[in-house]
């Protein structure tokens, strides 16, 4: 689910063994549970109308098509130090930026997470450093104002704070 034609996608150490971890999970664990889950409604009789049958195949499919993914994103990825070692007042991959836009009121802000939706942190949202604003936002600073094209025109928004 990655854009190659942007690059690797980048991820911190930690996400990327933790979906090193999820992989190897669900190709060991994972399938050895699907396919008992498989024989146990295949032993309940008729599976044109086994509903236990149909949902464990559909499950096996969607596990399946999860593997497919974490498979292509640890191939491609690239892992990112997120020790600090960076300014910590300027926006990266694995920072969290709080932004006002413009014509919002002084206190309307919001908090996004720039990096992988792989890495994406509770409820914030994430802005992928390829997507428009992510491009926009790298390399800035709290108190600078950017612009970026967004669907519905041109939008401009101020930094507020930089962290990580």
């Amino acid at each position: 689910m990655t854009d190659r034609s942007s690059g690797p996608t980048r991820l911190t150490r930690e996400t990327y063994e933790r979906l090193q971890a999820e992989l190897e999970d669900l190709t060991t664990r994972g399938r050895v549970e699907i396919a008992q889950a498989i024989e146990a409604a295949r032993a309940l009789g008729d599976l044109s109308e086994n509903g236990d049958y149909h949902a464990a195949k559909d499950a096996q499919g969607k596990m399946e098509a999860r593997v497919r993914q974490l498979q292509a994103l640890l191939k491609h990825a690239e892992v990112v130090d997120s020790d600090g070692t960076a300014a910590s007042d300027t926006v990266d991959h694995g920072t969290v930026v709080t932004l006002r836009y413009e014509g919002d009121d002084e206190d309307a802000v919001q908090d996004f997470f720039v990096g992988s939706i792989e890495e994406r942190r509770g409820g914030m949202p994430v802005v992928s450093p390829s997507a428009p604003l992510g491009q926009a936002l790298i390399g800035k600073s709290a108190g600078e104002t950017v612009e970026y094209d967004a669907p519905g025109g041109k939008l401009r928004v101020e930094i507020v704070k930089v962290g990580v």
